[in-house]
């Protein structure tokens, strides 16, 4: 036989997202899959994501797959996530990004949460981040999957990996925070991990399906 690797057809994969981190942790995770070519909205400045107006992480990261497989396509891989405190009625929640206002920076955000837990001890410092990743076709969505990882919010910011409110959580079971972790680390324990662990199979597959329309 005379074909190369090299000359192996790909699939073109966006992800729906023009966040470093994200794409960082995204790309570690996705490079186990063989013939993938993945962008991110980085490679489309033209386009912008639509407003998240949904009111649970799953049904804005299905906005966002949907509207970005329907305008570039593409198969996309969009995500949502955020921190949920059980002792905030689930704040900050589906507001995570913007939780100390449209406008916010990660350290307003984490210091809104520090504030607003500041009477929160022992048991009532629980929370978890739950992430949903969505693959969206130009037809529309493919599958959508749930992952989270429980922790608590620390009195003050440890680390200065990582981004979000990783300065303040910690995993149960690990005495530092996501901000303290190796990268390495963190991708493998995280609530996009777990999320990604349930979508690996259909990336496989279509990764795999030499028919598929890039």
């Amino acid at each position: 036989m005379h074909t190369s690797k090299s000359h192996a057809k790909t699939v073109l994969l966006v992800l729906a997202t023009s966040n470093m981190h994200k794409i960082r942790e995204f790309r570690a995770m996705l490079k186990a899959i063989p013939n993938l070519d993945v962008l991110s909205l980085l490679d489309f400045p033209h386009y912008q994501l639509p407003e998240e107006t949904g009111t649970t992480f799953e049904e804005n990261a299905i906005l966002k797959a949907v509207d970005a497989a329907a305008a570039l396509k593409h198969w996309v891989l969009a995500d949502d996530s955020g921190l949920v405190v059980p002792a905030l009625n689930g704040a900050p929640g589906v507001y995570s990004a913007r939780y100390a206002g449209n406008n916010a920076s990660d350290a307003d955000n984490r210091k809104k949460l520090l504030s607003d837990m500041q009477h929160l001890l022992d048991d009532d410092r629980q929370a978890y981040y739950e992430c949903w990743i969505v693959l969206a076709s130009p037809e529309g969505v493919k599958k959508s999957v749930r992952g989270t990882c429980e922790g608590k919010i620390l009195t003050a910011e440890r680390g200065r990996g990582g981004f979000g409110y990783d300065s303040l959580f910690v995993k149960h079971e690990y005495s530092k925070t996501f901000s303290e972790l190796e990268e390495s680390v963190k991708n493998r324990i995280s609530h996009r991990r777990k999320a990604f662990d349930k979508m690996v199979a259909s990336l496989e597959a279509l990764a795999a399906d030499a028919t598929c329309t890039t």
